[in-house]
């Protein structure tokens, strides 16, 4: 009880209660404020983004930004004291019968639950606004003149000036394509997987097309749009062999993570601006290759001994 005695004739000072500042900011205002720069509309139909768990209105004083919600970035966020995960990968993507706790995803979502944390997606959605991204990637190269790789189609609920899948800009000076490269691996997040390159190295690039996450979809687009070199990631064998044998422009093949987590930065921003919260963004590094190792060359190689 308050000013009580320890026993030994001391007098024990009476605790302060902790008080948290009034909130004024809750789960559904930081939704509405994702909604205006994110609609749901503009999302692909395969896609599930939007509000996955939380109740309206709880209040929310802080937000972890993130590219996939699994345990490591809960853990994270929880640690950050977060209210809220807004991510960009769909933590439900596919249909589920169950979340069990005895299920990988649903472990997660029972464990965001039993903490009060909500967690919200912006997925296509992101990829395809202005800002979004790409731009956010775009950035990193300090391309001028963005326009869409990849626009919505006519009529479609996404369409729009500026808005679309990856971006299409010049590069502040021209450089080789080995030097793109170089430079791709020094101003990209981190990564075993690193950055590698398709084509003549001594190739000359002025202008370049990003497109954050998996982007061989759009080889043809970048080709259409007479671009030097595409950088994106995921890509594979054979369509990237096509596409050069084609005629096509060089490629650069980074972390699907690497070329995802710039938009973070924006998100948060954005965040911070529109609502009384604070923000929080995840560097861990999701991405699931963790090992690399490049073969040596033929001078890298110990000479034989003698004798």
């Amino acid at each position: 009880m308050p000013g009580a005695s320890p026993g030994d004739g001391r007098r024990v000072p009476a605790r302060t209660p902790v008080s948290w500042p009034p909130v004024s900011t809750t789960v559904a205002d930081v939704v509405a404020a994702l909604d205006r720069r994110y609609p749901p509309a503009w999302a692909e139909e395969w896609d599930r983004v939007g509000l996955v768990l939380g109740e309206p209105d709880r209040p929310v004083r802080r937000v972890a930004c993130v590219v996939d919600v699994v345990p490591e970035t809960v853990d994270e966020a929880l640690d950050a004291g977060a209210d809220m995960i807004v991510a960009h990968h769909p933590l439900l993507l596919r249909g589920v019968s169950s979340v069990a706790a005895t299920t990988y995803k649903g472990r997660i979502v029972h464990r965001l639950i039993k903490a009060d944390v909500a967690l919200h997606v912006a997925h296509t959605n992101a990829d395809v606004a202005d800002p979004g991204v790409s731009d956010a990637l775009a950035a990193r190269f300090g391309l001028t003149g963005l326009r869409p790789l990849h626009p919505p189609r006519p009529g479609s609920p996404a369409a729009g000036p500026g808005r679309g899948v990856g971006r299409i800009g010049e590069l502040p000076t021209p450089m080789t394509l080995a030097e793109l490269t170089r430079l791709a691996a020094a101003v990209l997040p981190v990564t075993a997987w690193g950055v590698r390159a398709a084509g003549d190295p001594g190739r000359m690039v002025r202008t370049l097309a990003v497109s954050g996450g998996s982007g061989d979809g759009f080889l043809a687009e970048a080709t259409a749009a007479g671009v030097d070199a595409f950088l994106t990631a995921d890509l594979r064998h054979h369509p990237a062999g096509e596409h050069l044998a084609a005629g096509g422009p060089a490629l650069l093949d980074a972390a699907h993570w690497a070329t995802e987590r710039p938009w973070l930065d924006d998100l948060a921003a954005y965040l911070a601006a529109e609502l009384d919260v604070e923000t929080v963004v995840s560097d861990l590094d999701t991405d699931p290759w963790t090992v690399h190792a490049a073969a040596p060359r033929p001078d890298d190689k110990e000479p034989r001994r003698e004798g």
